[in-house]
């Protein structure tokens, strides 16, 4: 009994309630409930509804009403009420092409973007529909519903008119054949989109680019769907499904249709860079190899990013509302990091800047190696142990760098010490044989070396040695090192000259019966000068059939510096 008098109560209170909802024009928020409540199924009163239009006769204006409705549901629009200004004297600024405030008015769009002809206008004390938009309704309606199937439901089977939960049985069916139509439609369109952006690719681009190809012909999927999206969503309204079914729908394909447009253009973007690594060819250096992917990189977030704001704004979101949010979100996570941004700006100054490519080996602060990454935040520099160091752009951008990969000859330059006993003639045999040891060797520049008695040592008589080597990698500057010595050891055996060592000697002359212990040296200047002309030519024919591509010379020790 409680239970069945709970129920009458509720019930009458809802029924009083219903009827106490009265039409109100005072302000945009009443106007607006007054012609679509009134059209609710539970509360269908067209002629209540019709009093939001002036300016015709009744039977005219419940056509309108009734109208507007159906475009709103057809359009998938939903009014979100809490979005509605409830002031009576509400003022809405217009402002022109140029940007200049024109004038202000009590209007009031609910659909500014989507809807810009309907508004609301105050006249007198009550808001009414303007006459702009009592005039562009039937406009709006065609365009909104490209077919009337109102007249294939006279035509069809009773089966097909029957109503299930509110729904004529023929919307689902034309939906799955509305289906089909768009599968047909996808394999008939991605040949005929191939062809015209092959057709495209071959006049902007005159086959210049053929590994490019791939990259044009993967537009057209999307584009595809882009276009059978588009075009379904012309097709649906037609079928007028209820308003929060059409809504979901659009919501959905406006999001399918962002999502695609997002992946051509970053399609586009990656054959744009690959359109610049061709046209720059030889130009073409690794570190621009090295920024085509980060700048891929980059411009595939902001794209995404776009998309993404967009996306926000179909669920109602304002887009100023979501730009002020961005900036400030972007402002604060800049001084969040701080670190990363410094970073950031180091990687474009390096970029910009170029002060080294990779594969170079440079000096920055304390550390030497070979440049294998720049990325985003960091460089990687391996050393010549192989191990990794990882430095911030910001600092490598602030550092003062040598780069070693620039030099047009690696220098080497080393000191012989002889016996202090050697003598003059014969010092001087041995240097001349060097020289010409260092203009023979094929990898040694001929024209620039210091082979020189440069002084006195603690126990020898030093002879400097100053080279540059023509190949720069580290692995042929230890060969060539090789060949020089060598010849440099096999010069001094043959000319009897004797390599000192840190040592202190008592040397006593000669004794009593025996020969003396210092060495006999040759110093007839016809012996000496054959024997540097035999070592030379010896020298000389090594070299020759020395084979110039070494494989025995291991590349992962590339770059190294000497001593390492």
């Amino acid at each position: 009994m409680i239970k069945r008098s709970l129920f009458l109560f509720l019930l009458f209170s809802g029924l009083l309630s219903a009827q106490q909802i009265k039409p109100d024009l005072s302000d945009p928020y009443h106007t607006l409930f007054t012609h679509l409540y009134f059209q609710q199924p539970e509360s269908y009163d067209l002629a209540k509804s019709a009093l939001t239009i002036r300016g015709v006769q009744r039977k005219k204006a419940m056509e309108i009403a009734k109208k507007l409705k159906e475009i709103y549901d057809g359009r998938g629009l939903v009014v979100n009420f809490k979005n509605v200004p409830k002031d009576k004297n509400y003022v809405d600024s217009i402002f022109n092409i140029q940007g200049k405030l024109e004038r202000t008015v009590h209007r009031y769009a609910p659909f500014k973007e989507q809807l810009p002809e309907v508004y609301l206008e105050k006249v007198g004390t009550r808001w009414y529909y303007s006459e702009e938009t009592v005039k562009k309704v039937e406009k709006l309606y065609r365009k909104t519903f490209l077919w009337e199937f109102s007249w294939l439901e006279k035509h069809f089977p009773s089966f097909f008119t029957t109503e299930f939960k509110g729904i004529y049985i023929w919307k689902p069916l034309g939906l799955l054949i509305l289906l089909g139509i768009s599968f047909l439609l996808y394999n008939l369109l991605i040949p005929v989109y191939r062809f015209v952006l092959n057709k495209v690719q071959q006049f902007i681009l005159h086959d210049s680019y053929p590994h490019n190809k791939k990259l044009i012909l993967q537009i057209a999927r999307p584009l595809v769907f882009i276009t059978i999206l588009y075009l379904t969503g012309k097709i649906l309204p037609s079928f007028k499904l209820n308003n929060e079914l059409n809504s979901f729908l659009f919501t959905s394909f406006k999001i399918a249709t962002a999502v695609f447009t997002a992946y051509i253009f970053i399609r586009i973007g990656k054959l744009t860079l690959a359109m610049y690594r061709s046209y720059r060819d030889e130009r073409y250096t690794k570190l621009d190899q090295q920024l085509e992917p980060i700048l891929l990189k980059i411009m595939t977030w902001f794209v995404i990013l776009i998309a993404f704001l967009y996306i926000l704004t179909l669920f109602g979101v304002k887009p100023m509302t979501v730009l002020a949010g961005a900036s400030i979100g972007g402002l604060a996570l800049a001084f969040a990091a701080q670190d990363s941004v410094k970073n950031l700006i180091g990687t474009l100054m390096i970029f910009l800047d170029k002060p080294f490519q990779l594969g170079d080996w440079v000096e920055i602060g304390n550390v030497v190696g070979t440049v294998e990454k720049v990325g985003l935040r960091s460089t990687r520099v391996r050393a010549a142990d192989t191990s990794v160091y990882q430095i911030p752009n910001s600092k490598v951008s602030e550092a003062d760098i040598n780069n070693k990969g620039l030099r047009l000859y690696r220098r080497y330059q080393t000191e012989l010490g002889i016996r202090y006993d050697t003598p003059p003639e014969l010092i001087q045999a041995f240097v001349n044989g060097i020289r010409k040891i260092v203009i023979a060797h094929p990898d040694t520049r001929s024209e620039s070396y210091n082979v020189e008695f440069s002084g006195f040592g603690d126990s020898a008589l030093l002879i400097m040695v100053n080279v540059f080597f023509k190949k720069l990698d580290w692995g042929s500057e230890q060969s060539s090192k090789h060949r020089l010595h060598m010849a440099i050891v096999r010069l001094a055996a043959a000319l009897g000259v004797e390599f000192a060592f840190p040592s202190t000697t008592l040397m006593i002359e000669q004794l009593p019966g025996q020969a003396s212990l210092a060495p006999e040296y040759k110093t007839d200047k016809r012996s000496i000068d054959k024997t540097i002309d035999e070592i030379i030519k010896q020298f000389k024919k090594e070299e020759e059939s020395e084979d110039p591509h070494r494989s025995d010379i291991p590349d992962t020790f590339s770059g190294m510096e000497d001593g390492d």
